[in-house]
Parts: C-alpha cells; structure tokens; sequence
C-alpha cells in the first residue's frame, strides 16, 4: 500500500511545484517587466495591490502545498531500490525549503510589507520614486533567485519521476 500512496504524493508535488515554478516563471516573463514601464506611482499602486490578491487559497494550494510534499514524497522514496529518487527529492526539499519559501518569506515578504504602508495619497513625487527605487530592484532580485530555485526544484521533481527507479 506505500506504493500507490507514493506515487500519488509524487504526482502531487509534480503538480505542485510545476505550478509554483510557472507562476515565477510568467512573473519574471511578463508580470515584473510589464510593472516596470509604469510611473512610479502606477508601479506602487499595482503592486499593493498584486500583493494583496495573490494570498488567496489557490495561492497558497501550491506554495505552501509544495513545501509540505516535497518532504513526503522525499519520504516516501526512501528505500533501497529508489536511492536516486531519495536523493534528487532531498535535494529538491532543500533547494525549495532555502530558495523559494525561505526567500519569499524572509526578504519579498519584508519588502512587500514595507510598500503596503506607502501612502501614495500622501507622498511627494520625490519619496513615491525613492520608495519604487528601495523595494523594486531588491524585490525583483530576490524574485530571480526564487525563480531559478524553483526551475531548480521543478527539474529536480521531474528527474525523480523519470530517472528515479534506478
């Protein structure tokens, strides 16, 4: 019965992490380069506003999912006749747990938590540029190394799938 268990939960963190990588993926492609030919204040605007609609369950189905999975699938790898799929899970695990969730949540999330109180209402065309100036470059920096630890990730899934029986 750990077979099919396995191989469910397998299935599942495939899925899972293909969708978290593309959505990086559409980010880096279309999303973060659309944003960046806007006015400042357009720019801050959209992304308060991404920032907010972007935490919504099907969101969090798979960036969070893909966290949990990754270490089951890991788990339920291991054995002795599926050493390489142990070993490519445990690896993808990490590259995950470090690259894309810990850093979102310790350096995205900080920055977007910081624009969240940028009052554009308030603010002079002078602090509206210096508040796009210290969040974008950092933000889309740490989204390219996000984006790549979850290509990483992604290869790492599919090599376990494909190349992991042996």
């Amino acid at each position: 019965m750990k077979r099919p268990m396995s191989t469910t939960i397998l299935v599942l963190t495939a899925t899972a992490t293909g969708l978290i990588s593309g959505l990086f993926y559409s980010y880096s492609c279309s999303v973060n380069p659309g944003l960046g030919n806007l006015p400042d204040a357009n720019y801050i605007a959209a992304m308060q506003s991404i920032n907010k609609v972007i935490i919504n369950p099907l969101f969090m189905m798979s960036f969070l999912g893909t966290l949990v999975l990754l270490p089951l699938s890991t788990y339920y790898s291991y054995n002795a006749s599926m050493m390489l799929r142990f070993y490519l899970l445990l690896t993808a695990t990490i590259l995950y747990a470090a690259g894309v969730f810990g850093v979102t949540m310790l350096g995205n999330v900080p920055l977007n938590d910081a624009l969240e109180k940028v009052n554009l209402q308030a603010a002079s065309p002078a602090e509206v540029r210096a508040y796009r100036i210290s969040f974008e470059g950092p933000w889309n920096y740490l989204h390219r190394i996000r984006s790549l630890a979850s290509s990483g990730t992604l290869i790492l899934v599919v090599l376990a799938c494909v190349l992991g029986k042996e």
